[in-house]
């Protein structure tokens, strides 16, 4: 069986499809441009000097330093920034090309990729303006910083008692001073955790880790994998002293945010098992303006009813056996669908006693 099989009748995005790269580049277009403009953006602000001019003192008027987490000793990253960003992107695109062993269609691997990349950007851009226009001292600040103020000797600053110094009084490296006044946020853990984080939830999609079956304990192992892998990626930035605690917690937010959104964007759930594995359909764009709907659907949109064709990369629990239907649970998406569904005819109906998720 061919790696992406052909079908003429349905658009380029099921399983079984004809992939058509144009169609696909057309409906896309304006995401690669945006994403394209966002790098850049985040790029020229990465290079661009702090903004603010931060104030910090040195010593007390007794000679005692005042700030000794910012006096650590300038060392080599454990875990450079390129490096952090080459895990978050390649080991997420590994597993989707993997993946498609079963998937088998171009367009869920190209969309899956651009959902990846959405989070990357997104997260990278939010934090290079927060390093920007915020910052914060690095650990070492001290040690890159050089400041020509001497202990014991009657502070020359600005503020109360005169404590106060800003980075004229830096005898470092400029490139060096520059770099330790942007400590917030990490950008090691954005990056980290908004690749990471979207493959865990792509692995519990794909694989239906959290489901409505006790699935493989290997399942289980493989999704937390990448959550290890931020973590540890994020945690070595407070062993090598490039950043404080909450310079990594920070990092771990956006990041987190930006992934658990970007995913959502490109598939249908992102915990319910049923539809967390069913991309999202698009069937219009500034450059494709006349409805490319998929075959079989009226609708531009995903009308959460689970199509025999639209399985995940595991086959336990009922998923390719022609049992993918699921009712629900009372409040989701799909009693809310069947409740339109059914009309004017439920009103007529007695009410019923209200129930929970265990249809008590």
């Amino acid at each position: 069986m061919p790696l992406f099989t052909n079908n003429k009748n349905t658009q380029a995005g099921g399983r079984g499809d004809h992939f058509r790269l144009g169609v696909w580049l057309r409906l896309h277009g304006v995401d690669l441009i945006t994403m394209a403009l966002m790098g850049a953006l985040g790029l020229g602000i990465y290079e661009a000097p702090p903004a603010p001019s931060r104030s910090f003192p040195v010593y007390f008027q007794d000679g005692e330093v005042v700030y000794p987490q910012f006096a650590y000793p300038l060392r080599k990253e454990i875990i450079p920034i390129y490096a952090a960003a080459l895990i978050a992107f390649l080991v997420p695109f590994f597993f989707f090309t993997v993946f498609q062993v079963r998937r088998r269609s171009l367009n869920d691997w190209l969309t899956t990729t651009m959902g990846l990349l959405k989070s990357l950007i997104t997260a990278a851009v939010f934090q290079v303006f927060l390093k920007w226009l915020i910052g914060g001292l690095r650990p070492h600040f001290y040690a890159v910083c050089q400041p020509n103020v001497q202990a014991n000797v009657a502070p020359f600053g600005t503020g109360f008692a005169s404590l106060m110094y800003d980075r004229s009084v830096c005898t470092g490296d400029k490139d060096q001073i520059d770099d330790s006044l942007e400590s917030f946020p990490s950008g090691h853990s954005t990056a980290a955790w908004a690749g990471l984080f979207y493959l865990a939830l792509y692995i519990n999609a794909q694989l239906k880790v959290m489901s409505a079956h006790n699935s493989a304990y290997w399942k289980m192992i493989l999704m937390f994998s990448p959550l290890l892998g931020a973590t540890l990626i994020s945690g070595a930035l407070t062993i090598d002293e490039f950043h404080n605690w909450y310079d990594v917690l920070a990092g771990a937010i956006i990041g987190t945010c930006t992934a658990l959104v970007a995913f959502r964007q490109t598939f249908a759930a992102v915990f319910d098992f049923r539809f967390n594995h069913v991309l999202l359909p698009r069937s219009t764009s500034l450059f494709h303006r006349n409805p490319f709907l998929v075959a079989g659907m009226q609708s531009p949109f995903f009308t959460y009813h689970v199509a025999t064709e639209d399985l995940p990369v595991t086959r336990e629990g009922g998923w390719g056996w022609g049992k993918e239907a699921f009712n629900g649970a009372p409040g989701d998406a799909t009693v809310l669908m069947r409740g339109r569904q059914q009309g004017s005819g439920a009103r007529n109906r007695p009410a019923e006693a209200p129930t929970n998720a265990d249809g008590v």
